[in-house]
C-alpha cells in the first residue's frame, strides 16, 4: 500500500516540519534512548499525519460546530430582546 506524502495529507510550513522532526527526535532520545535518522523521523511524521490528522481535523470541526450552535442560540436570544412591547 503506497503511503501519501506529508504534503498530500496536511500542509505544514517548513518551520512546522522542522519543529515536528525535532520533537520526534527528542522523544525517541529521551523516552527510548535511541537516536533516529532523518528518514525515520519523516516516516513517523508521515504515519501520524496520515492517520491522526483526519481524526484531529474532524474533532476540530465538531468542536467548532458546537461553539457555533451555542453562539447562534445566543444571537437568537439577543435578537428577540430587541423587540419593543406593543400596547
Amino acid at each position: 500500500m503506497k503511503r501519501k506524502s506529508l504534503n498530500e495529507i496536511i500542509k505544514l510550513s517548513d518551520a512546522q516540519k522542522k519543529q515536528l522532526a525535532e520533537e520526534v527526535r527528542a522523544f525517541y532520545l529521551d523516552v527510548r534512548g535511541e537516536n533516529i535518522g532523518i528518514i525515520e523521523e519523516q516516516q513517523i511524521i508521515d504515519l501520524f499525519c496520515e492517520h491522526m490528522a483526519p481524526i484531529v481535523y474532524n474533532k476540530a470541526l465538531d468542536d467548532s460546530q458546537r461553539w457555533l450552535k451555542a453562539q447562534m442560540e445566543n444571537l437568537e436570544a439577543d435578537y428577540y430582546l430587541l423587540y419593543k412591547s406593543v400596547r
